[in-house]
């Protein structure tokens, strides 16, 4: 007996999923490259988040279209992905179907997972339609062009071919059981395959074997090549989208977090006992961290973690009122600036034996300017809209914190604003002594 065909496979499966965990290693190494944070109060919270988002897929469903198609793509490309497990058990042992003993159960299996494959080509077709035909606006807006406009079809292209090979493969399988072809047992139930079946009618066994194994091979090695390329898309929410609500921030939107080193001043300002010109102790002896963020490090790793899990479907954008009165802001791009910036730090550490050397790039100003950052309303729109709880105003808020704090650099009108607020008490160009003369007009 030969056992090349299981060698082969077994070489391609240790191949796909060795370069599968060499990248999410690297995707691990990125996101703690971000500050470290505390997100593990209100356990009880944070699962139901979880189970009702990322698993049931409660946002998605607000746009009803968009919606109830991306929950038959999600589960039909999930649940079609369980008889993955039975592939590749046939492929390192060279059995056949090697789960048919579960008779009736198998062929509901099967059949379920047949129409469930129409449903995705169904669904994925009209994706493809209104993101290239009808070019809905969140599609053609122009932080979407070049490389993540071609990822969103070629993703499409993929689950289609996907898709197909599997029913391609059942259907030549079917018209093998049917003609009684050696090591082809009956099992299964075809109810969309049976409809290919017949294309395969005045075709020898040989041929129709070849088809059959040639489909099998290319859809577990389809499988394993798609399951690679999510780290280099934004396909990669199919995984971070779970630990990414999990991990949301649970606070009250507009609820800002204090910095610490700030606050510490402030209670020192406020404590009569203190002594201003004591030496601190313990960790407050240590320099100040810096105020805000204006490069990924300065980030914390939920944040990162947000850039990775971001779907680029322009939910964000098309709430953002800024950007829809022709501001620049658009919170999708916040987010694919702050994704590529950390893969750009990433291949600087790769490049340097794990050391990240200085490239005089950053993260503002390179990739986000000043001009959006201050373009924010703080409105918590795109913050409501993201399906999977990304935050992209947070990232926005820290940057604005360093270039405030840091820079000195807010927009003149702010800081007039916060001048007086320091000299009078208020935002109003008016001493405190002069508030009331408005009693005394006329």
């Amino acid at each position: 007996m030969s056992y090349i065909d299981n060698i082969l496979f077994v070489l391609i499966l240790a191949a796909g999923f060795g370069y599968f965990a060499r990248n999410i290693k690297k995707l691990i190494r990125n996101i703690k490259l971000g500050r470290d944070i505390d997100r593990t109060d209100n356990p009880k919270e944070r699962w139901a988040n979880m189970t009702r988002i990322a698993l049931g897929q409660s946002k998605m469903v607000r746009r009803p279209v968009a919606g109830i198609l991306h929950i038959i793509v999600y589960v039909g490309f999930v649940v079609i992905n369980i008889e993955l497990l039975e592939i590749i058990i046939d492929g390192i042992f060279g059995t056949h179907r090697l789960f048919s003993f579960m008779g009736g159960f198998y062929n509901v299996l099967i059949g379920f997972f047949e129409i469930l494959a129409l449903g995705v080509i169904v669904s994925v077709a009209i994706f493809y339609i209104r993101r290239n035909i009808i070019k809905l606006w969140r599609f053609a807006h122009g932080d979407l062009k070049g490389w993540p406009k071609s990822d969103g079809n070629i993703i499409l292209y993929f689950e289609t071919v996907l898709m197909l090979l599997f029913l391609t493969m059942n259907a030549a399988d079917f018209h093998l059981q049917m003609t009684g072809a050696e090591h082809y047992i009956a099992a299964g139930s075809f109810p969309i395959s049976q409809f290919i079946e017949p294309v395969f009618s005045g075709m020898s066994e040989g041929t129709v074997i070849i088809i059959e194994r040639a489909a099998w091979w290319m859809h577990i090695t389809g499988i394993l090549i798609f399951m690679n390329y999510l780290y280099f898309s934004k396909h990669l929410h199919i995984l971070l989208a779970f630990p990414n609500t999990f991990y949301a921030n649970l606070k009250p939107k507009g609820q800002f977090d204090n910095l610490e080193s700030v606050t510490n001043e402030v209670k020192l300002m406020m404590d009569p006992n203190a002594d201003p010109f004591a030496a601190p102790a313990g960790d407050a002896a240590e320099a100040p961290a810096k105020f805000g963020a204006s490069d990924v490090q300065d980030l914390n790793w939920v944040q990162l973690m947000n850039a990775y899990t971001c779907t680029e479907c322009g939910r964000c954008t098309s709430s953002c009122p800024a950007n829809l009165t022709g501001k620049k802001l658009s919170p999708r791009k916040i987010m694919m600036d702050t994704r590529d910036r950390v893969e750009e730090v990433g291949r600087n550490i790769d490049a340097n034996n794990g050391t990240f050397v200085d490239d005089g790039k950053s993260l503002l100003n390179d990739y986000i300017t000043q001009e959006e950052l201050w373009a924010c309303t703080s409105c918590n729109g795109c913050v409501e809209a993201c399906p999977v709880n990304i935050d992209p105003l947070s990232i926005i808020m820290d940057m604005r914190r360093y270039l405030v704090m840091e820079q000195s650099a807010a927009p003149t009108e702010l800081n007039n604003m916060m001048t007086n607020v320091e000299n009078n008490g208020a935002p109003w160009q008016y001493s405190q002594m002069d508030r009331l003369n408005w009693k005394d007009e006329a």
